[in-house]
């Protein structure tokens, strides 16, 4: 969501995307010359927004961690050998049920297809996530390495969105039709839903009421906008978009849709209203943006990026304004930070991490106290 599309993926879309630095207006916390050695494994001393950083996983590709509505549990995908899952699955854990560091949490998506992009219904007794379930039991085949050098993310048409309850069991078919349904996210106010969608022949931006009805087209662009997420009062939507416009990256773009697939490596971070009204297009840095989130005031936007990394792999947290002014850097991991949320309180944000990992590719979540 958010979202890629396969935890498998993370590690290498960092090393695949372009290498061009572009800072941008980034305000830099310290001087370079100044900057010490990580306190902690975790925590980084340029990183004054965290406090109290927590490692929640420990192995595998864990991410998209996304809290509960009373803020007491977090629902998210992970591929974990040790787990059993052989491509993504579905979780969820209460804070106070133990250490996912040395217990299994509960899966909710059975094992069954590949998964994606959970979040919890409001009451927090369900969780809707996307699965390939329909179309078989079995992980779906990735992608084969493309002698074009093209990094690319499936869009596996056997996406539909479900809804399960706890126990892991599927309560309702909430969205489902022919080609690509996935990224649904819940509106803080507990009455709306978007999701992207391929229904229209495009991966557009859909938003229906809580029950799967009355469902609307709100972006018409060509392109893929998805990863979309309701803002504080639930007015507006954050989400991430690559929008080709020369002749040449419109056909790229078409071809590789025609295939089930897209490239991932140039996105922006646009906002509009819950209609699709008012649609501004807010960084303009280049490279890789996506995995967009409100900041509890609803006047800022966190989110990745990897515009100032010099290797391309390089993915940071940020923070900028609705504006797209002051633009703020978060994160100061030196491989991979992403797939941020804030608690529904505002005091907590949970994130996926590849810091302390051992030097492996594993990613992690990790959650921190949020210090504005």
């Amino acid at each position: 969501m958010k979202k890629l599309l396969g935890l498998s993926l993370i590690f290498t879309v960092t090393y695949l995307l372009s290498s061009c630095v572009n800072n941008g207006g980034e305000k830099h916390q310290q001087n370079e010359q100044t900057v010490k050695a990580p306190d902690t494994t975790t925590h980084y001393p340029q990183e004054i927004h965290l406090a109290n950083i927590r490692q929640l996983t420990n192995g595998g590709d864990n991410a998209e961690a996304y809290f509960s509505f009373n803020d007491s549990m977090i629902t998210f995908q992970a591929k974990v050998p040790a787990w059993g899952s052989e491509c993504d699955q579905i979780y969820y854990f209460p804070f106070t049920d133990g250490d996912m560091k040395t217990q299994m949490p509960n899966m909710l998506s059975e094992n069954l297809g590949r998964t994606t992009c959970s979040y919890f219904m409001p009451g927090d007794t369900s969780v809707l996530y996307a699965s390939t379930r329909s179309g078989s039991d079995s992980c779906p085949p990735e992608p084969e390495k493309r002698t074009d050098g093209k990094y690319v993310w499936p869009v596996y048409a056997d996406f539909d969105i479900y809804v399960a309850n706890l126990k892991g069991e599927v309560i309702d078919t909430l969205i489902s039709g022919p080609g690509y349904d996935a990224e649904a996210t819940v509106s803080p106010n507990g009455d709306k839903i978007v999701f992207t969608s391929l229904r229209s022949g495009d991966l557009e931006l859909f938003v229906c009421d809580i029950d799967g009805s009355n469902i609307n087209q709100i972006t018409f662009g060509l392109g893929y906008d998805g990863g979309a997420f309701f803002s504080p009062d639930g007015s507006k939507l954050v989400f991430r978009s690559s929008r080709p416009e020369t002749e040449e990256d419109i056909k790229v773009y078409k071809d590789l849709l025609a295939q089930g697939l897209v490239m991932p490596t140039n996105m922006e971070i646009y906002t509009c209203n819950i209609d699709g009204s008012n649609l501004e297009q807010i960084t303009h840095l280049g490279k890789a943006n996506w995995a967009p989130f409100f900041h509890p005031s609803g006047k800022k936007i966190i989110f990745s990026s990897n515009h100032a990394g010099k290797r391309g792999y390089e993915f940071n947290l940020y923070m900028i304004n609705i504006d797209g002014t002051g633009l703020e850097r978060i994160t100061f991991d030196e491989i991979f930070d992403a797939f941020p949320m804030f608690s529904y309180d505002g005091k907590k944000l949970v994130f996926a991490s590849n810091r302390n990992n051992g030097g492996t590719h594993n990613t992690n979540l990790f959650i921190a106290d949020w210090i504005d």
